[in-house]
């Protein structure tokens, strides 16, 4: 079958193939930054190529079939199922050739940050924090707690956490691909554990999300000049080494203002790695936004805003109702959605976003 219908997916096969070979040379194996930037594209290309393959099967068959039906009309037969399966396999195909966020299969940070509402807030966000970790749970990611300011009651003020996936996920299974649709403000609807009336209460919590960088690769350079360190004592919950030492670490980013602060680690130099992780991951995010915005391309999302004070989402307890404001989810099951089952008001946010790019990509072609 001529490969002139789909160029841009042989040519898909083609760097597939070629970054196959490089991934075989010993020293490309032995260079753990070249192994992880290369099995990313791997994996992102494998979705085309395996949906190109299929076309090409069907296609090679079809072609088979045709030539022996005026001989056999059982041939004939299977020729035209044949001609809906290639329709099918090319639909599948032209679906995969359509561009997606590049950053899909990379792990994600998260922070969480209680709003208003007071100590019910701060609640509010611990609830979050053990619904997210939940579902990182079940989908076998793994979660790294990396700061967090607690309240007596339990309530968290605010929190950096990191959910990473293991080995090379294809785009459309990474971290990144199902968690970047949570960022926004969330709100609650409940009594809260402080409220002697019995009064409903709507209080809120920010969540930011964001692809982390690779930290051992030049993608985001971020000049030592540009970097101001300060240590203080750590505050809070934490063990024998909290307030005795100047462990805790503010990262102040002097171009733009941006600051990340870490104390959870015990020692300075863990907190200050930790807190560079997350400045060069903020970092890398707003990069690929201005990217996004400067080219218009199908990176846009009217489901993932870029805006972080948008109300995103309802938890209603009183009657045990979750409302997805982008896409009209809505469903009575917070209570299992707070345990971890999330993965529908998820997809309702995927299936939007694809809708989208698959209204613009027509639009492009027309």
């Amino acid at each position: 079958m001529s490969d002139e219908k789909f160029p841009a997916a042989q040519s898909a096969l083609e760097e597939y193939q070629d970054i196959e070979k490089q991934m075989s040379q010993p020293q490309v194996a032995a260079d753990p930054a070249a192994m992880r930037k290369l099995g990313r594209r791997h994996a992102e290309l494998g979705t085309i190529v395996e949906a190109y393959r299929a076309w090409q099967r069907t296609a090679d068959d079809l072609e088979a079939a045709q030539e022996l039906a005026g001989e056999d009309a059982a041939f004939a037969d299977e020729a035209k199922r044949l001609e809906g399966q290639l329709a099918a396999d090319e639909e599948t195909l032209r679906t995969a050739l359509i561009p997606r966020d590049p950053d899909d299969a990379r792990d994600t940070i998260m922070e969480i940050k209680a709003g208003t509402g007071g100590e019910e807030a701060a609640l509010f966000a611990g609830d979050l924090l053990r619904m997210y970790t939940r579902y990182a749970e079940k989908r076998g990611w793994k979660v790294e707690i990396m700061d967090q300011n607690t309240t007596e009651l339990g309530g968290i003020k605010d929190c950096e956490v990191a959910f990473r996936a293991k080995g090379n996920p294809s785009p459309q299974d990474g971290v990144w691909a199902s968690l970047k649709y949570e960022g926004g403000v969330h709100r609650v609807q409940r009594i809260p554990v402080t409220e002697s009336q019995g009064r409903i209460q709507t209080s809120a919590a920010g969540v930011y999300v964001f692809p982390e960088a690779d930290d051992d690769t030049d993608e985001i350079e971020i000049d030592p000049k540009d970097i101001r360190v300060d240590t203080y004592m750590s505050s809070g919950a934490g063990g024998q080494g909290v307030n005795t030492t100047y462990s805790a670490v503010r990262l102040t980013y002097l171009p733009t203002g941006m600051m990340v602060t870490m104390q959870d680690e015990r020692s300075q130099i863990q907190n200050r790695e930790a807190a560079m992780r997350v400045l060069k991951s903020r970092l890398l995010a707003i990069k690929h936004e201005q990217e996004a915005a400067e080219a218009a391309d199908l990176r846009h999302s009217q489901v993932r805003s870029l805006d972080r004070s948008e109300r995103i989402r309802t938890y209603n307890f009183p009657e045990n109702r979750i409302v997805d404001h982008r896409t009209g989810y809505k469903a009575y099951n917070l209570d299992q959605v707070l345990n971890g089952d999330l993965q529908a008001v998820i997809d309702s946010d995927i299936q939007a976003d694809e809708a989208d790019r698959l209204a613009r990509a027509a639009g492009g072609n027309d």
